[in-house]
C-alpha cells in the first residue's frame, strides 16, 4: 500500500515539475520584451501592396505603414474618400489638384471615387518625399527638434501637411520657424503624432507617376 502512494505521489511530483516548466513568463519582469516609446520600429513587413494581404488574417495596424496611412486618413479626413474640404482639399489624404496632376491624375472626379486610385496616390506622394528628404532624415532622424525626437515617419507626414520645404525649414531652424497649414495644424504636430511608424521600405523615387 504504502509503495502504491510512493508511485502516486511521484507522478505528481514529476508532472508538476515537468508543468513549470511551460508556464508563461511574467512579462512584467522582463522589460525586455517592451519597445521604449523612444524607440523607432523597423518592419520587414507587411508590404506597400495591397495584394500582398489577401490570405492573412492579422489586423496589420499599430506601426506598422498600414497603420500609418490609416491614421493619416483619420487625421486629415476621418477616413472619408469623398471629402472635399472648404480650401479644395479632396479624399481621404486630403489632395489638392496641382498634387494630383504632377502625379499623373488628371480627373478630380474619378479621384474622388476611386479609394484604389487615393491609397496609390498616397503612396506615392510619401516615396516622392522620401526622394525629396533623404538628406533631411539622414541627418535629423534621432535627433530631439522643439522637444520632438524625429523620426523618419514622422518626416514624411510633415511633409504631407505642408510640403517638403516646410519640414525642411523648420528642422533646419532647430524648430523656431514656425509652419502651419491653412486651419492652423502645426508641422511640430504631425512630426510629433505620427513619429515612429515603420517607413523604412518605401522606396524613395523622384519620378514616380499613379496609373
Amino acid at each position: 500500500m504504502i509503495n502504491r502512494w510512493s508511485f502516486y505521489i511521484g507522478i505528481v511530483m514529476i508532472i508538476g515539475f515537468i508543468s513549470s516548466a511551460f508556464k508563461p513568463l511574467e512579462s512584467l519582469n522582463h522589460k525586455r520584451l517592451y519597445v521604449s516609446e523612444k524607440e523607432e520600429l523597423l518592419y520587414q513587413f507587411p508590404s506597400e501592396k495591397p495584394s500582398d494581404y489577401i490570405g492573412q488574417t492579422l489586423p496589420f495596424i499599430g506601426k506598422h505603414f498600414i497603420g500609418f496611412k490609416e491614421a493619416i486618413g483619420i487625421r486629415e479626413s476621418q477616413g472619408q474618400y469623398h471629402l472635399v474640404n472648404s480650401l479644395g482639399y479632396m479624399g481621404k489624404y486630403q489632395f489638392g489638384t496641382s498634387a494630383l496632376r504632377f502625379f499623373g491624375i488628371k480627373n478630380n472626379s474619378l479621384f474622388l471615387n476611386s479609394p484604389e486610385l487615393q491609397e496609390k496616390a498616397f503612396v506615392a506622394l510619401i516615396k516622392f518625399n522620401k526622394f525629396k528628404l533623404q538628406d533631411v532624415i539622414e541627418e535629423y532622424r534621432g535627433k530631439t527638434i522643439g522637444g520632438v525626437r524625429v523620426t523618419e515617419s514622422g518626416i514624411l507626414a510633415a511633409a504631407h501637411l505642408g510640403g517638403a520645404g516646410s519640414i525642411r525649414k523648420y528642422l533646419e531652424s532647430n524648430g523656431k520657424k514656425k509652419c502651419k497649414d491653412g486651419y492652423g495644424t502645426s508641422i511640430k504636430s504631425y512630426l510629433k503624432q505620427f513619429g515612429g511608424y515603420e517607413t523604412h521600405n518605401i522606396i524613395a523615387d523622384s519620378s514616380v507617376k499613379v496609373h
